[in-house]
C-alpha cells in the first residue's frame, strides 16, 4: 500500500525541516518526499528563524536537541517575533517520549508533537492534521 497525503497540488503545505543531524535529515526528507513534499532544511533554531524571514512555511518539524539555537528556544522566539496570521504550525521531532517532555514542548508553542523514531504513518498523520484548512 501507497502513503501518500491526498491534497490538491496548490494545497499542499510548505514544509521546513530543523535537525541537525546529516542521518535523521536525510531518513526526514527522504520519508517527507516520500508524501510528496519537498521540504526546505534548517540545521539548527537560527537557521530556522532566519528561513521564516526569507519565506512562510505553514508546517516546522522541529529537533529539539540541536547546537546554537535548540527547538525549544526557537519556538519561543517564532511565536514572540512574527504576527498571528504568520505563524506555522510547529511540530517537535525529539527523541524524549515522557510525559513531561511532550508538556515542555507544548507549553513553549509547540502545537504538536512526534517521538523519534518517526514512522511515514506518524508524519503522513500529523501532515494531514495540520493542513486541513479551517
Amino acid at each position: 500500500m501507497v502513503c501518500s497525503v491526498r491534497l490538491e497540488k496548490s494545497h499542499r503545505p510548505s514544509i521546513l525541516l530543523v535537525e541537525d543531524d546529516p542521518v535523521n535529515q536525510k531518513v526526514a526528507k527522504q520519508m517527507l518526499r516520500h508524501l510528496g513534499f519537498q521540504p526546505d532544511l534548517a540545521a539548527n533554531g537560527l537557521e530556522a528563524i532566519q528561513a521564516l524571514e526569507d519565506r512562510h512555511y505553514d508546517i516546522i518539524l522541529m529537533d529539539i536537541q540541536m547546537p546554537k539555537m535548540n527547538g525549544l528556544e526557537a519556538t519561543k522566539a517564532i511565536r514572540s517575533r512574527f504576527p498571528a496570521d504568520e505563524q506555522p504550525h510547529i511540530i517537535a521531532v525529539t527523541a524524549y517520549a515522557m510525559t513531561y517532555d511532550r508538556e515542555k514542548c507544548i507549553s513553549a508553542g509547540m502545537d504538536d508533537y512526534l517521538s523519534k523514531p518517526i514512522t511515514l504513518e506518524d508524519l503522513k498523520e500529523i501532515i494531514s492534521r495540520y493542513s486541513r484548512h479551517e
